[in-house]
């Protein structure tokens, strides 16, 4: 299996998301990352995060009114870095996108 990020969002009302990312891999993969630096989108604050929980995946949780493409570097132990990019999914509770 190779690196991927996965995504969970809920609808909070008045156009906002509480939403998580968090990598998807196997135990062995997973075990070999240090960290993972989420990027974000310039208008969050603090758009660039890292996040060293391997107990939780690297689960970055925020909120945010849009969509946009979140990148992220899974760093590993050994010093190398995977690239990843995701398009944040949002929908409202009737099923329809939101568009950024």
């Amino acid at each position: 299996m190779s690196l991927s990020i996965q995504q969970h969002a809920d609808y909070l009302g008045k156009d906002r998301w509480h939403w998580a990312v968090w990598l998807d891999g196997s135990s062995e993969e997973l075990n070999g990352i240090d960290h993972v630096r989420y990027i974000l989108h310039s208008t969050f604050p603090n758009p660039v995060r890292d996040v060293s929980d391997r107990s939780s995946n690297f689960r970055l949780e925020t909120s945010g009114w849009g969509t946009f493409r979140l990148y992220a570097k899974a760093v590993h132990k050994d010093g190398h870095e995977t690239s990843l990019e995701h398009d944040m999914v949002l929908l409202y509770p009737d099923g329809r996108p939101t568009f950024a």
